[in-house]
């Protein structure tokens, strides 16, 4: 058990370090990108990833998780799932194909036709990686797993930024969304060194189709619910307000995506492995809960309060309709930032049918909101995205730790001191802002907002809320202090 800890410290670390990483090259390539292309490059692309991403989530079944979930699993196996996952992507590849007449006659653009047939390789660039992803994954190496994911999202930018310069417009993009599953995959085969082997009928896989079935299932319904509004955008308001919107939802992405991706893989991972002892999960999830939100919380209040800043310093000036869109957008931080480590638990505990009954509940309800706030374009739609998740959390919640070993108060002692400290901090940031509003450039006015949001952020958490013992532990394991035995990430 200790040396899951360990691992699980130095797999935190390993992925944290790569997701900063990776939160810079796509926070650069980002503010790179739009300075090269206008919001209708970028909202042809989003039309059809509105579609194709739907598809994405069928790339491996869920069976890459249900690899990483079971106790044991054989050579067999992964070589029956490889296959699998390769007659998967084939048949993602033809179905995209022939969508592509569809999708341009949709959105009366004829460009879309081509752009359509070449993001259709990807589900096959994708379905090649994703057993020896898995097998990385469970063998919990996450530095492995880090350098490939930052290698890969390097060539990908380099391609994009070089396409966008050498002025070939959208299929710049194009390009870049098709490089990095193709880099990535290849990363993964030439790291884990393994090689499939024939697929058996007899491998024992049906419990592991069902299981990677329902996360399948419920990735559905969530993408749906999350990505309708899109193509509502591209349908009735055109390529620049889904460019708009796009980017928007891709800046209030990057930092929580980044976060909850190099969180979740670590915690999935450790959480799997302490299936018989509840007791020990619980401490697990909750201080890796903790940190999340400390590190997701102060970013809501600064997006929502620095909106104008924040696109105009990041995306440049012919984005500045974006910046209201970008605020009604901010909550959702906070919502995703609460909400998906619950997923975690309930996946490593078994539980997928709770997180498909969840999202069937509130697909339908997120749906009705889009439409209502259609006809006010992007910031309506925003909008309406915006309270909805957020009247849906609490309930969320919880139905999520009911019958667990989690309480809902386990919950709300835990986002307390986070939620109260930056709360707080965000009105001191606000005022020096408003302090210095006219004297400041927008670069150096967000620099200073976001400096004294931090700061203040950061005192109030350690020696106002008193969590400055805990942060204080986790700094011990992290830098691997062998001579402090009993203060680690997870306490014995």
């Amino acid at each position: 058990m200790r040396d899951l800890k360990e691992r699980t410290i130095r797999g935190g670390l390993a992925r944290g370090g790569a997701q900063a990483a990776s939160f810079v090259i796509r926070l650069g390539s980002l503010m790179i990108l739009a300075r090269l292309l206008g919001p209708k490059e970028f909202g042809l692309v989003g039309m059809v990833t509105a579609f194709t991403g739907v598809l994405d989530l069928f790339r491996d079944f869920g069976l890459s998780a249900a690899t990483v979930q079971r106790p044991t699993v054989t050579e067999e196996q992964i070589s029956t799932l490889f296959w699998i996952n390769i007659l998967f992507g084939a048949v993602l590849t033809i179905i995209t194909l022939s969508m592509a007449p569809f999708i341009a006659a949709f959105y009366h653009e004829p460009r879309l036709l081509g752009v359509t047939a070449v993001l259709a390789v990807g589900f096959l660039f994708n379905a090649a990686g994703v057993q020896h992803s898995a097998l990385l994954q469970r063998e919990m190496r996450f530095t492995t797993l880090a350098v490939v994911g930052v290698i890969s999202l390097m060539l990908g930018t380099g391609v994009a930024v070089g396409g966008a310069r050498a002025g070939y417009g959208y299929w710049a993009l194009v390009a870049m969304t098709v490089a990095l599953p193709l880099t990535a995959t290849i990363g993964f085969w030439l790291t884990s060194g393994w090689v499939p082997g024939m697929p058996r009928r007899r491998a024992g896989i049906r419990s592991m189709m069902r299981f990677g079935g329902a996360i399948t299932l419920n990735g559905f319904i969530v993408y749906v619910a999350s990505n309708f509004e899109k193509i509502l955008l591209g349908r009735f308001w055109g390529a620049n307000a889904i460019g708009l919107y796009g980017r928007a939802y891709q800046l209030i992405n990057i930092p929580t995506s980044n976060l909850n991706s190099a969180a979740g893989e670590v915690a999935f991972s450790a959480l799997s492995r302490l299936q018989e002892d509840p007791g020990r999960r619980k401490r697990y999830f909750l201080k890796g809960y903790s940190l999340v939100l400390a590190l997701t919380l102060p970013l809501t209040i600064a997006c929502a309060l620095f909106a104008d800043d924040v696109v105009l310093v990041l995306l440049g000036p012919q984005w500045k309709d974006a910046a209201p869109i970008f605020r009604w957008l901010a909550p959702t931080i906070l919502v995703f930032a609460t909400a998906n480590p619950l997923s975690w638990l309930l996946m490593a505990s078994g539980r997928i049918s709770r997180l498909t009954r969840m999202s069937l509940l509130i697909a339908p309800i997120m749906i009705v909101a889009y439409l209502l706030g259609l006809p006010y374009g992007p910031i309506g739609v925003a909008c309406a995205y915006s309270v909805v998740m957020t009247l849906w959390l609490i309930p969320l919640i919880a139905w999520a730790v009911h019958g667990t070993e989690i309480s809902f108060w386990d919950i709300v002692r835990t986002v307390t001191p986070p939620l109260a400290s930056s709360v707080a901090a965000g009105v001191i940031a606000l005022a020096v802002g408003f302090a210095f509003s006219q004297s400041l450039s927008p670069l150096l006015r967000l620099m200073l907002e976001t400096t004294a949001l931090l700061a203040t952020f950061v005192g109030l958490l350690l020696f106002v809320a008193g969590q400055r013992a805990f942060y204080v532990d986790l700094l011990r394991g992290l830098i691997g202090s062998s001579s402090v035995k009993e203060k680690v990430l997870v306490s014995g």
